[in-house]
């Protein structure tokens, strides 16, 4: 990045720009792109950028600067399950180390699995970047290394590492190829281990035996290495297996993870869903490939994902294709053959049911029942395109299409609602009754995105208030009094001014911390574990209001900085926010006069925009403002 005055510009790391938009400021301790509109503090940085948690953010940048954070106190059971996961991870780690050092740095480890993989293909600096390594074909090498190491031995059959038998630890993976699992965060949290030497009676993959850190459900092999790159692509591509993310990666393409040849889980559509709404799915084109690539479908698309399929052809994998066709004919390949996943579904239905009508009308029932999943609120146009879509292909009336969804939507709602109800009466200690249903949750509505430079000026000076507020708050007013108390108490009677009602959640938390006399600032609220706060915050922050350091080159005098004129600033936005309360009031009096009254009426009417009209000019007058509407 290049320092541009106190400041620094570069190109953004969120999406692809030739023309550096990036800016982040030391001073301020906030990022923006003026070109994708990303923007946040550090730990949002690290949210966006890594798709840590909030907690993970928090951790990682303790870690990072040697900074000791208090946790809240953990029960016994919550400690020692802690403690276990902690020891796993540093299992995994040795063991990883233990893999690749065999690999790379021992005869064995060069002539079996090193040779193995550059037969597939793999070059150094990929098998480095993935962590692969070799385990040794000797009953118990590993086993011998971490407990000479002091593992507990205990924790080795835990990880799935050691077996015992006959009274002896033996090592789990030998004469195998590892492939390290990672968690988003990059810490290793299993194995995937292939054999390499023919032998009938051995499984072709072992994995890691699930435990408080390997949950097969939960993972999608190279998450952690592809995670930008979906990210900035905007799209996932899953695949099946280890080697076809790892081809793949190799030829440049990044952003794609794989499912482990398993059906789809709801914690892996969720964990997609973190870093993008579009998903394509990459599968054999044989008929288990497209068996394979169905399951899980209702799931992706109520988690509001955009699915589509790819089939590779000619009996080929991912992995194979791309070595046959090189990266850019296979990038070509995946854009120009993407089929909709619903569509796909109900063309195999229609294909495989043929003739029989008894099977066209289960065809028929399936896709109704598909689409009545796509059911947020926010997803309603892309419903009814499926439904008019299905009933063409289909050749039935949209509108019995239409009627049947609505039936497998209600039949689901009342099927939740009577669970829900079951135990709550269960907690309760009650029989269960399907009476006393509660209501359906409605759906969030989806919040639109914010940009300064397309703000009404109503919502500027609402901002304003706030940008006083965290910038200014704690500065002297007059004597007695400091900035945050004028500005709470002149928008006592303004609280129905605020359109934008996230604001008011700022103004409200910033009053309640200031009555408690915790001194609020902005870093109060840059740095609030509640991220609609933490962005907003930012948003409200500006990065152009900076004098450039040639201006004493052209011009000579003291240009008066914001910290300055906070008192000018707090003026002008309160004397801002009064008149259009009065404009208001003067709007609705001017709607009751246009409606018939009694004498008595009219004259109290007339009498209250004479005085609104008294206000407005005392406010004004004193400063020669021009009134705006």
């Amino acid at each position: 990045m290049e320092k541009r005055g106190t400041n620094y510009l570069g190109l953004c790391p969120f999406h692809n720009e030739k023309s550096p938009s990036f800016t982040v400021s030391p001073a301020k301790e906030i990022y923006k792109c003026f070109g994708c509109g990303r923007s946040g503090n550090t730990i949002s940085f690290l949210m966006e950028h890594e798709k840590y948690s909030y907690a993970e953010a928090l951790r990682w940048l303790a870690a990072r600067y040697n900074v000791e954070i208090e946790e809240k106190e953990l029960n016994p059971q919550q400690r020692q399950q802690q403690q276990l996961a902690d020891s796993l991870y540093i299992i995994n780690a040795f063991a990883q180390k233990f893999f690749s050092d065999t690999m790379f740095n021992t005869e064995e480890g060069q002539d079996i699995g090193l040779s193995y993989l550059k037969e597939r293909g793999f070059s150094e600096d990929t098998m480095r970047k993935f962590q692969l390594g070799y385990s040794p074909d000797a009953r118990d090498v590993f086993a011998r290394a971490a407990l000479a190491a002091q593992y507990n031995l205990e924790y080795l059959q835990k990880s799935g590492l050691v077996v015992v038998r006959d009274e002896k630890p033996m090592d789990n993976y030998r004469g195998r190829v590892i492939f390290p699992v990672h968690n988003h965060t990059g810490k290793i949290i299993g194995f995937g281990a292939r054999i390499i030497r023919s032998n009938d009676r051995a499984p072709k993959y072992i994995n890691t035996p699930e435990n408080e850190l390997y949950i097969k459900s939960k993972i999608l092999y190279g998450s952690y290495q592809a995670r930008q790159a979906i990210d900035k692509q905007d799209e996932c591509l899953l695949v099946e297996g280890y080697t076809d993310v790892i081809s793949l990666h190799q030829a440049g393409v990044e952003n794609v993870v794989a499912s482990g040849g398993t059906s789809l889980t709801i914690d892996q559509l969720r964990l997609i869903k973190k870093y993008t709404n579009h998903l394509t799915i990459i599968y054999d084109g044989d008929g288990a490939g497209i068996k394979a690539a169905l399951r899980g479908l209702d799931m992706a698309l109520e988690e509001s994902l955009d699915v589509k399929l790819v089939l590779i052809p000619d009996k080929e994998d991912p992995d194979s294709y791309v070595r046959k066709i090189g990266a850019a004919a296979f990038r070509d390949f995946v854009a120009s053959n993407k089929k909709d996943f619903v569509l796909f579904q109900l063309e195999v239905a229609l294909k495989d049911a043929a003739d029989d009508s008894n099977k066209k009308a289960a065809v028929v029932n399936q896709v109704a029942e598909t689409i009545s999943r796509i059911n947020k609120t926010e997803d309603f146009t892309r419903q009814q395109d499926y439904i008019r879509q299905s009933a063409e292909i289909l050749r039935i009336e949209e509108s019995g299409l239409h009627a049947l969804v609505n039936k497998f939507i209600r039949e689901r709602i009342e099927k939740q609602e009577n669970k829900a109800a079951a135990e709550a009466r269960a907690k309760a200690g009650q029989a269960s009754s399907p009476d006393d249903m509660p209501p359906p949750a409605e759906g969030a509505a989806p919040q639109d995105d914010e940009s300064i430079a397309l703000l009404f000026r109503h919502e500027h000076y609402e901002r304003g208030m706030i940008r006083i507020l965290l910038d200014f708050g704690l500065k002297s007013w007059d004597d007695t009094s400091l900035v945050a108390d004028h500005v709470l108490h002149e928008t006592t009677d303004l609280y129905d001014l605020i359109d934008n009602k996230r604001l008011l959640k700022i103004l409200d938390l910033y009053r309640d911390l200031f009555h408690q006399g915790l001194e609020p600032s902005t870093k109060s609220f840059l740095y609030h574990e509640d991220q609609e706060v933490s962005t907003l915050a930012v948003s409200i922050m500006d990065l152009h209001l900076e004098i450039s350091p040639n201006w004493k080159e052209h011009y000579d005098g003291h240009i008066a900085t914001p910290e300055e004129l906070y008192k000018e600033d707090v003026t002008s936005t309160m004397l801002y926010l009064k008149l259009r309360k009065i404009k208001r009031l003067q709007e609705e009096n001017q709607k009751d006069l246009a409606k018939p009254h009694t004498d008595e009426e009219l004259r109290i009417l007339l009498q209250t925009h004479k005085h609104l009209k008294e206000m407005e000019q005392a406010l004004v007058q004193p400063l020669g403002a021009v009134i705006i509407k």
